[in-house]
């Protein structure tokens, strides 16, 4: 029996190493952007934080408490907004306007600081109010989300789209509805997309602020990880230093 390709594995592949090489010649310039705005809020002591609903949330998790990860990082997390008690709750909750200004009153939101907010179709209430909440209060909004896909998705309640609200925009380039691989003649597409390269850009976004700290001399607060030399001690100052401010460490 011959073997067999696999066809479906190949697509999404490809069609994922052509989408992170678009993302790499376009963005820079706004990674760039996001990372001096995180370093600069690090160097006043500020925090970053990470928002998103559905399986955005995951991006917000994503940073937290990971090794190679900046210690001042804090993920917004609301199980309303998550996935593991009713992902089709989750779809609803998401929508409904005044929830993100809400769960956000957990966190001592402060001008210094930055907000990342993860939303790829950019136009539910939650992510979008989250951002105009964010930007009342003075601090940096980032956003991560694809503008292809929000310019043509119908606008929400919150009256604006996430990239319209930022004062940073990350394009993941992604296409309207996220999958990247249509599945033959059905007319339905798979592979999404979101996940992958939101995870990329952040991290990008990350290590580049903590370049941009390194090269000023100054303090690195990054996790190592557990299970190298030293990090036990290493961590635990990190940890007293930002388990005040960070209700999930």
């Amino acid at each position: 029996m011959a073997e067999q390709t696999p066809q479906g594995a190949r697509s999404y592949m490809a069609a994922v190493r052509d989408l992170l090489d678009r993302v790499s010649d376009s963005q820079l310039p706004a990674v760039l952007k996001a990372g001096q705005a995180i370093a600069n809020a690090i160097r006043q002591d500020g925090l970053v934080y990470l928002f998103g609903t559905g399986h955005s949330h995951m991006l917000a998790e994503e940073g937290h408490y990971r090794a190679g990860g900046l210690a001042p990082v804090v993920p917004v997390l609301n199980s309303a907004f998550m996935l593991h008690q009713s992902a089709s709750n989750s779809s609803v909750m998401e929508r409904l306007v005044g929830m993100a200004p809400a769960v956000l009153e957990r966190y001592p939101l402060a001008a210094k600081d930055v907000l990342i907010v993860f939303s790829n179709s950019g136009v539910n209430a939650a992510p979008v109010e989250a951002a105009q909440t964010a930007k009342a209060k003075g601090l940096t909004v980032i956003a991560i989300t694809s503008v292809d896909y929000s310019s043509h998705a119908r606008l929400g309640p919150a009256g604006q789209r996430l990239y319209e609200v930022a004062d940073i925009v990350l394009d993941n380039q992604g296409p309207p509805g996220d999958a990247l691989v249509e599945v033959g003649s059905s007319g339905l597409r798979t592979g999404p997309m979101s996940t992958v390269v939101g995870a990329f850009l952040l991290n990008a976004v990350l290590t580049e602020a903590v370049f941009l700290l390194e090269a000023g001399g100054e303090d690195l607060p990054v996790f190592i990880s557990s299970n190298m030399p030293g990090a036990p001690e290493h961590n635990a100052r990190l940890l007293e230093r930002f388990r005040p401010r960070n209700p999930h460490l």
